[in-house]
């Protein structure tokens, strides 16, 4: 049988390389299918297990209280924190009578000058710190779902002003019911996909009787007044009635005056919000949109620069303003209103206005409508020719030229407004003189393993000792800046170290690249991640948000992954597991090579695992030397090499900093560590077992020999001697049943992952002039 290998392939669906200056990086198409034994393609896992915190019950909490919370998730062994985004809020396991932690239980304690938001909840465990869950911290009395609610009979009993924190029932109706006085506003919110919760919930109120009043099937809020004294209902379920812990929520009901705006409860941020607001934005807007403004008669006068506060209402709103503007004056336009999380699609049509008499004449001058993704997104969400996240919005940001002097009307609009009636779709218009900036967004770095993968899972910055992570960085380039972007990482844990692939000038993608040394003691650090390029001779550094799926999604067929920013940067290190391989330059000096010439880089390999293949192909990522072909690496040798051709590549003279990166099929080991654990634990209760059996037969013999007087108590020596017996026998085969667990874990499995080497170092020289 001929050699299976282990390749790698980064095109997209039309056969053509992705944008960027390393264009194969994440879009890593792992032909393992094509190479495997379809009995082995079927055995393989994808991506080596990730700790993944999955839901926490309940959800939130109210300052200056304690909860208890009940956490559950994916390969959470050992756990031994639950720790949150802000020191403000604290937990302890939960301990029972006997003094010992409750398996997956916390008491959470929450500062009373904890601000009102959301917060990120994540627990440490064998293999690291894990993905986060949304917690929510209010000001409003809490309560939790404590026993079925399916039936208009078994409704729950909601006080007014209060959340109640529940998981919805699958196939069926949730039911609350509260007393409300004639007069009264109420608003009813159904936080959901905000808090990571798969639920899109139909939220309904209705009278005593269960008939319905209002009903709400898009995620909003229902602004009810109460029509008479009574009791009323509110009904929640799922759109398609799924339920499950997954499918959480948390029901608030508060009484609001009648002028005062609708607060909703706190939301996660979608991934393109990273890019607003542009950097030295005030927090408020310096005008307000006055209507009437929508037709040309009405327009509101405005003068150049200008930040204005509006919104998309009534149903088909055109917002239209009116400025004077000078020949060869250049303004950039922005507005915000999708990146704050709202179902919208602002447009603008910028026309010069020439008057003659009372005629008006209208030249279309300029139209702007989305800011596209700087790299092609996946077109399915899951990762075939593009990462699943978008750093794109159907926001505006666009250059605006004056080639006459005159008057000029500008129409925003959405384009989604045509039936919408909402007052809450609210937008910024920011018109501006060029003021170059950028913003970045990070996400871990993501691929397809084998054919037919629909694989969209969350990825916490859980390094395994020996292993290099890499993150794609994207960048929002604002208002002409088009200048390299340096990337750096600090605030890391002992023995990890971050190196940034710079993002080129006029390019949008770059790299970091995160390496847990093999030594890396168990660790955990809050990183701080930014990017630092040069706007008109100044330095100038902005943070990177980091983006991930609310949930892993494993077959996004069946399921629409949710991503969304996070509000830190925690990195860990095992310390106990281990990365399968580890692919380093031999030595960790800069490389020099002289313009022109071929570059020799020896590698050394350390492995830790078997593989399921001989080889590995390997592709290099880093500005310029992206393009240099694909060679392959022998799985089982403990070194290679790489040859670079820098007149091939046409490298110019410069500092470079390289990675190669492909695919593997390891044969990984869960928790090898605690087969011996286990044995030992076994042999101890055996012996244990042999000992009571040997003073079981001695005690027995004894009896026998008694006389009539002794007789009662040398049998109820044997009768406790024999209880003991039973018992060992008992721990014996739980010891047994142990063993055999943990070394089933630890079989062998066939897991194909990403492998990215080391960082290295290039220098190109600059060749002799003859």
């Amino acid at each position: 049988m001929t050699d299976r290998k282990n390749t790698i392939g980064c095109r997209n669906r039309a056969g053509m390389e992705p944008e960027g200056s390393h264009p194969r990086l994440c879009y890593l198409l792992l032909f393992v299918a094509l190479q495997c034994l379809p009995g082995v393609l079927f055995a393989q896992s994808v991506g080596l297990p990730a700790p993944r915190l999955l839901t926490t019950m309940p959800m939130g909490g109210r300052a200056g209280t304690q909860v208890e919370v009940t956490i559950s998730g994916e390969n959470l062994d050992n756990v031994d924190q639950l720790a949150f985004s802000d020191p403000k809020i604290t937990a302890a396991p939960k301990l029972n009578a006997a003094g010992q932690p409750e398996p997956n239980k916390y008491v959470v304690t929450i500062a009373a000058d904890c601000p009102v938001g959301l917060y990120e909840a994540r627990v440490m465990t064998r293999l690291g710190i894990s993905s986060s869950r949304a917690f929510t911290v209010g000001n409003l009395a809490e309560v939790s779902q404590t026993r079925p609610n399916t039936t208009l009979a078994t409704a729950l009993e909601l006080p007014l002003n209060s959340i109640c924190n529940a998981a919805m029932t699958q196939r069926a109706v949730d039911h609350y019911v509260f007393e409300a006085r004639q007069g009264q506003r109420l608003i009813v919110d159904c936080a959901t996909r905000g808090i990571d919760s798969k639920l899109d919930a139909v939220v309904i109120i209705a009278d005593a009787a269960g008939r319905d009043l209002l009903v709400e099937r898009r995620g909003g809020v229902l602004d009810f007044k109460v029509p008479a004294d009574g009791k009323y209902v509110i009904k929640v379920h799922e759109l398609t009635f799924k339920g499950g812990p997954a499918y959480y929520y948390r029901l608030g009901l508060w009484e609001l005056p009648a002028d005062a705006p609708i607060v909703r409860q706190p939301s996660t941020q979608p991934v393109n919000s990273f890019s607003w607001p542009p950097h030295g934005l005030p927090a408020q807007a310096a005008i307000a949109e006055v209507e009437p403004n929508n037709d040309r008669t009405k327009a509101q006068k405005i003068s150049l620069p200008c930040d204005i506060a509006g919104n998309f209402f009534p149903a088909a709103d055109v917002d239209v303003f009116e400025f004077e503007a000078k020949k060869g004056e250049v303004w950039w336009v922005e507005v915000g209103s999708e990146r704050f999380g709202l179902p919208t699609d602002p447009a603008i049509l910028v026309q010069q206005v020439t008057r003659m008499g009372d005629v008006e004449k209208l030249t279309d001058v300029a139209e702007f409508s989305d800011i596209p993704s700087p790299v092609k997104v996946s077109s399915n969400g899951y990762a075939y020719d593009g990462p699943p996240y978008n750093a794109g919005t159907s926001d505006i940001l666009g250059k605006l030229e004056i080639k006459e002097d005159g008057v000029y009307r500008l129409q925003l609009s959405d384009l989604f407004g045509g039936t919408r009636n909402d007052p809450r779709n609210i937008y910024r218009l920011v018109i501006r003189k060029a003021a170059p900036d950028f913003a970045l967004v990070a996400w871990a770095m993501h691929m397809e393993l084998r054919n037919g993968d629909r694989n969209a899972v969350s990825k916490p910055l859980a390094l395994r000792g020996g292993a290099t992570m890499a993150l794609e960085v994207v960048a929002i380039r604002r208002d002409g800046f088009d200048g390299d972007i340096e990337l750096a990482m600090d605030g890391l844990p002992e023995g990890v170290t971050a190196r940034g692939l710079k993002i080129p000038a006029g390019q949008s993608r770059g790299l970091m690249l995160v390496t847990a040394h093999q030594n890396a003691p168990r660790a955990i650090g809050s990183a701080h991640f930014t990017g630092r390029g040069t706007i008109n001779g100044e330095a100038v550094i902005r943070p990177c948000r980091l983006a991930s799926m609310a949930f892993p999604i494993p077959d996004a067929w069946n399921e629409v992954p949710s991503p969304r920013l996070f509000a830190d940067i925690p990195v860990s290190v095992s310390g106990i597991d281990f990365s399968p391989i580890t692919v380093s330059p031999t030595s960790s000096d800069m490389l020099t090579v002289v313009a022109g010439q071929k570059l020799t880089i020896p590698l050394t390999h350390v492995r830790r695992s078997e593989f399921s293949g001989a080889t590995m192909n390997l592709r290099t990522m880093g500005a310029v030397f992206d393009r240099a072909p694909a060679f392959d690496i022998q799985l089982t040798a403990d070194t290679s090499q790489a040859v670079l051709d820098t007149a091939a590549l046409k490298a110019p003279p410069g500092d470079y900093l390289i990675a190669f990166y492909g695919g593997a099929v390891a044969k990984y080991r869960h928790h090898p560590e605690e087969i011996p654990v286990a044995e030992e634990a076994r042999r101890k209760v055996e012996q244990e077992l042999m000992a009571i059996e040997a003073e079981v037969t001695k005690l027995t013999e004894a009896a026998k020999a008694a006389t009539a007087e002794n007789k009662p108590e040398a049998d109820k020596l044997v009768e406790a001697a024999t209880a003991k017996q039973k018992s060992a026998a008992a721990a014996l085969v739980a010891a047994t049943a142990r063993v055999k667990q943990v070394t089933d874990a630890a079989n062998p499995r066939d897991i194909a992952d990403i492998v990215v080497s080391e960082p290295i170092a290039i220098r190109v020289t600059p060749a002799e002039q003859k």
